[in-house]
């Protein structure tokens, strides 16, 4: 794989958890947006100082934390927000956050793949797909509440399995 295509993938897949640690530090989503963008570019800059099969999340967020700071220092708004110390303490916390969250998300991933077929395409078609349970239930020819059932097992279920693999990876 090219690196140019392993920084897309990369990126890509971190991206939500890329923003929400950003936003944590800037306060507003746009502003977030936009630091987000211009780390991006530093990232893809700096992705020849990236080890390949080392912690990327870790690294985005060390990269993103830089792009706040300079942010806040040609906006002025380091004024308005914390000092140095504290806004360093905060973004580690945040990082460590963002890392618990990235965990999370792939335990949550090899947990949905265990699915039998039929509850993966329910889990797919409601979340993913964003339709409604009744819209599948009547595509199905069952009754919602039949749905609504299914999916608090499934719920149930992939809870459980997030926890084990959670526990698995903390020891």
């Amino acid at each position: 794989m090219e690196r140019q295509e392993e920084f897309v993938l990369l990126l890509n897949g971190a991206h939500a958890l890329l923003l929400r640690y950003v936003m944590s530090l800037v306060g507003n989503r746009h502003d977030a947006e936009d630091v987000l963008q211009r780390a991006s570019v530093s990232m893809w800059r700096r992705f020849g100082m990236f080890e390949p099969g080392t912690d990327f999340i870790a690294w985005a967020t060390t990269v993103a934390f830089y792009e706040v700071r300079n942010f806040q220092r040609v906006t002025g708004r380091s004024r308005l927000a914390f000092d140095d110390e504290l806004m360093q303490t905060l973004a580690a916390e945040r990082a460590v956050q963002v890392r618990q969250w990235s965990v999370r998300a792939e335990a949550l991933e090899v947990c949905v793949e265990k699915l039998d077929p039929a509850s993966r395409d329910l889990v797919e078609a409601i979340y993913t797909q964003g339709q409604a349970a009744d819209a599948v239930a009547r595509q199905q020819g069952r009754a919602a509440q039949t749905i609504y059932n299914k999916l608090n097992f499934i719920r149930r279920v992939l809870a459980e399995c997030v926890q084990r693999r959670m526990a698995e990876v903390a020891s």
